[in-house]
């Protein structure tokens, strides 16, 4: 599953910064994937990953806030279809700065 050209937004994220406000945009080469993302709390954020294997992808983000702070953190994740034939992204995620704390978001696709 290919996330090239994809855009998604926020479905469920309980303890992380992105809202239904914030939109990603991913492109995918091979097993690289890479992002750009912004909207509600988010100012600007980017994000490098990769494919590892099947439907399971890691990534890094990093982002400024709307109030000026910087984040960064990372993610494993899951790609799957829903029945509409959407795209559905699900990750397990922590922050690498600030407290350190984690949680679980999904996202997904949009037109």
């Amino acid at each position: 599953m290919n996330l090239d050209g994809k855009k998604f937004v926020t479905a469920e994220n309980k303890n992380g910064l992105s809202s239904n406000e914030t939109v990603f945009h991913y492109a995918q080469n091979g097993t690289k994937i890479t992002g750009k993302y912004k909207g509600g709390p988010i100012e600007e954020g980017l994000i490098i990953g990769k494919q590892i294997e099947g439907q399971k992808i890691e990534i890094l983000y990093q982002c400024l806030t709307t109030s000026g702070e910087l984040k960064a953190g990372e993610s494993k994740g899951i790609v799957s279809e829903t029945k509409n034939g959407k795209l559905k992204l699900e990750f397990d995620w922590n922050w690498l700065n600030g407290d350190l704390s984690g949680g679980k978001s999904e996202y997904i696709e949009i037109d």
